[in-house]
């Protein structure tokens, strides 16, 4: 019927309608679709406990260095110590002469047991002396004079007995101890070599380097912020010891962590920090004094830190950090947050974010602000749970 009703329309007729049919189909072809909604994903914004370190550069100082001098004069007879080697408090390390020491302590010696020869003669005297006067057989001034004598060789024993005890001391010092126990350096002089008393030049120094401290520097200007933050509550103060863990020049993590045991009580004036000083075990003395190395030290504890991938973090046109919220009518916005330290490849982000909203963590940069989105909720990364900012 159609087939008839075509051939039966003039030419003309026939080439408008061809035309028409043409135009409405093409028509039909360049007509624009629908826009589709985009898909973002998001996570909501939680809080988590967070223990804030700091990783502060340090330099190992021996715990307890003893410089060995002599204490009397003389020609050292032997060196008694292996160099380099461990030595234990009270150990032998130099024999000097003794000859005129002991001759001198001998001498000493003498003197005392004369002086007690003179008392014992002197104390029977004064007693007979005594009982003479209260009989008037001699006068009062002869029984004054006895015991005069008498006290005075009491004082002679006494003087005597302080002259044998300081040669006894010089006679011991002829052999030079160790004061402390710890590593002993190289000897500074040899068997035949001249010393005297308490002369400038050391013999040889001994280190204890078990335990060994670690001095690390902190910015005041670093910790005036913490103590902000505690002051406000933003932070909590770590209680009791606190824990340092010491990181060697080869990136290594050292077997046995120390304990915070001294802060500085004021700013250096030409550097601008604060000295902190940790005790730390070195029972293989793999620690030397002079060596370089990291402290980690705990030094609070954010209850309530919020921490966001470092990929859905952006910047504005003035430098800002930004991020970008689905709201509740599935609308996009963009704010402005504050960001904080680094952790791995997260920001701990301390103002800005609240607890439950949901932050664009997935195609973000596809949508702007305004845009109305479909959300696709992402499984967030497990945390960590601890803080690290280092210092130069």
């Amino acid at each position: 019927m159609l087939n008839r009703s075509f051939s039966s329309l003039t030419l003309p007729s026939r080439c408008c309608l061809l035309l028409g049919a043409l135009a409405l189909s093409a028509c039909r072809s360049d007509a624009p679709l629908p826009p589709s909604t985009p898909t973002v994903g998001v996570q909501a914004v939680t809080t988590q406990r967070l223990d804030m370190q700091q990783s502060l550069p340090g330099r190992t100082v021996a715990y307890m260095v003893s410089d060995v001098r002599p204490q009397v004069g003389g020609i050292i007879r032997k060196r008694l110590f292996t160099e380099g080697q461990n030595v234990k408090a009270g150990q032998a390390l130099y024999e000097i002469d003794p000859r005129f020491y002991q001759a001198a302590y001998d001498n000493a010696a003498a003197t005392l047991a004369q002086a007690e020869a003179s008392v014992l003669s002197a104390k029977p005297k004064a007693q007979r002396y005594k009982e003479l006067q209260q009989i008037d057989a001699i006068s009062e001034q002869d029984s004054d004079d006895a015991l005069a004598t008498l006290r005075q060789a009491e004082a002679a024993v006494l003087a005597a007995k302080a002259s044998l005890q300081t040669a006894r001391i010089n006679l011991d010092y002829t052999r030079i101890t160790a004061p402390i126990a710890g590593r002993i350096a190289t000897s500074s002089y040899t068997p035949g070599a001249l010393v005297t008393a308490n002369q400038e030049t050391a013999l040889t120094t001994i280190q204890q380097l078990d335990p060994i401290y670690v001095d690390v520097a902190q910015t005041s200007a670093q910790l005036l912020a913490l103590r902000k933050q505690m002051d406000s509550g933003a932070l909590k103060a770590v209680n009791g010891k606190t824990q340092v863990q010491i990181v060697l020049e080869d990136g290594s993590t050292y077997a046995h962590p120390g304990t915070l045991e001294f802060v500085g009580t004021s700013v250096g004036t030409g550097t601008g920090n604060i000295t902190l000083r940790a005790v730390v075990p070195n029972p293989s003395g793999l620690l030397l004094p002079g060596a370089y190395v990291r402290a980690v030290l705990p030094m609070a504890v954010n209850e309530h830190a919020i921490l966001v991938s470092q990929s859905v973090v952006s910047r504005n046109t003035r430098g800002e950090a930004v991020v970008k919220l689905v709201g509740s009518d599935d609308k996009v916005s963009e704010r402005v947050v504050q960001a904080g330290d680094a952790i791995k490849d997260q920001w701990v982000i301390t103002d800005g974010l609240q607890a439950g909203e949901r932050l664009v963590v997935e195609g973000g940069s596809k949508v702007a602000a305004g845009d109305v989105v479909q959300v696709r909720a992402v499984q967030a990364q497990a945390a960590g749970h601890s803080a690290s900012t280092s210092q130069r």
